[in-house]
């Protein structure tokens, strides 16, 4: 399931700060308490993340690691919008920003990785 980009917001406090409560989530993202709150309940049935009810103040954690929904969301990505071509996204992403020394170094690393 892919994430909106509030549920990514939320998703990256979880991922950074573990564990949290709504209220905890709430004073990173800012916004209204109860839009946390509806937005956390809606990732629990989506699936994003998983809610621990032991407690009186229900404490949630990410259902996926960061990295495996970015590969859920870059899948998504080269099928909808490169046509299934992984070698489109990455020229296109190459191509419309500038990489860094040190990004192009890593870039090329796993390419030699990736052949073996």
């Amino acid at each position: 399931m892919k994430p909106t980009q509030s549920e990514l917001a939320i998703l990256d406090v979880l991922w950074r700060q573990g564990p949290c409560t709504v209220r905890q989530v709430h004073e990173v993202v800012g916004g209204g308490y109860t839009t946390t709150l509806k937005l956390m309940q809606i990732m629990v049935e989506k699936g994003l993340v998983v809610r621990d009810e032991q407690e009186r103040a229900h404490v949630y954690s990410p259902r996926l690691e960061k990295e495996e929904t970015q590969g859920v969301m870059v899948r998504d990505l080269i099928d909808r919008a490169f046509g299934g071509s992984a070698a489109q996204l990455v020229m296109r992403a190459l191509s419309a920003g500038q990489a860094s020394d040190e990004e192009l170094a890593a870039i090329r690393q796993m390419l030699k990785e990736y052949k073996r």
